[in-house]
């Protein structure tokens, strides 16, 4: 390029920046071809999957159909009569699963972060609350969720006090928050472990109080760096909002169970479980995208 241009008696003294602005890029035939083998390796992995995947599924459809108990297990759990017949009814009591998940998914951020931040307090003052909020995440993280919903919903009403609900959804609700709380709890706290002691000896330093540094600087990080696992949490409560029925609650599993008590069909219960898989999985999607992001920003260094 030079040569041509001295040879057609252009000015060469220009700025070399502007003059490479203005070329431009042609890669290198190695690049090329790297390119290219790169592309025809990932079409080549990308059939093989395919290819995989189509003989998986024909296999599993050739071992179940040509199973001896198919066709009563089709009229029992696959009737196209009775998935219609329930669709309806399983969306309706499936907004009763949604209200719950919408607020017990708020009061159990609220009451985890509290019990987490409960944990962390320093200082000897704070060993009675740090002890209560570790019996509490200890208790009800190794109690199985149905036996806490049992108790609640069943055990409550039995005290007959004056002014305790006895609404089976309330209560559901509220056995729900106590599980999940101490599960978040735990996710809050080692977030809130995780950030470095010279994050709050610098607020310290900057004139921050104790409570200050906490809420400005600890906090933010801690929850930031938390994200995934608490999309997790909520994906699981967003299924275990089903276990309200077991108080009578006429949500989308009890739905599907007044018409297979009816008909002794089980088609209902598989309308309801694909419901709820249909709903799990926009989360499970967004939970695996906010992961590889964060993923993707630890490895290039930035702010997480």
């Amino acid at each position: 390029m030079t040569f041509a241009k001295e040879e057609s008696g252009g000015d060469t003294g220009g700025d070399p920046a502007e003059e490479d602005a203005h070329d431009p890029y042609v890669p290198s035939r190695r690049r090329i071809e790297r390119e290219r083998h790169r592309r025809s390796r990932a079409r080549r992995a990308t059939a093989i999957a395919a290819l995989s995947t189509l003989v998986t599924a024909v296999v599993l459809y050739l071992v179940v159909v040509n199973a001896p108990g198919w066709p009563r297990t089709k009229e029992t759990f696959f009737d196209a009569q009775y998935a219609r017949e329930a669709f309806p009814k399983v969306l309706e009591g499936l907004w009763l699963n949604v209200r719950l998940l919408l607020v017990c998914g708020v009061a159990v951020l609220v009451l985890g972060m509290l019990i987490a931040v409960a944990r962390t307090l320093r200082g000897p003052v704070f060993f009675p609350l740090r002890a209560l909020a570790a019996a509490y995440t200890d208790f009800f993280r190794g109690l199985p969720l149905i036996i806490n919903l049992m108790i609640v919903v069943l055990g409550v009403p039995a005290l007959r006090v004056q002014g305790i609900t006895v609404d089976p959804v309330l209560l559901g609700g509220t056995a729900l928050t106590l599980t999940y709380s101490a599960y978040v709890a735990e996710v809050f706290r080692a977030g809130i472990e995780s950030v470095h002691p010279s994050q709050r000896a610098a607020a310290r330093s900057l004139g921050l109080s104790n409570r200050q540094a906490l809420r400005y600087v600890v906090l933010p990080q801690a929850v930031r760096r938390q994200v995934p696992p608490l999309l997790n949490d909520l994906v699981s409560l967003q299924k275990d909002t089903g276990l309200v029925s077991i108080g009578g609650a006429v949500d989308a599993v009890r739905a599907a169970d007044i018409i297979v008590g009816r008909s002794l069909n089980y088609t209902p219960y598989i309308v309801a479980g694909l419901v709820f898989v249909a709903l799990t999985i926009p989360m499970t999607r967004f939970t695996d995208w906010v992961t590889a992001r964060m993923d993707r920003r630890r490895a290039q260094g930035g702010t997480i």
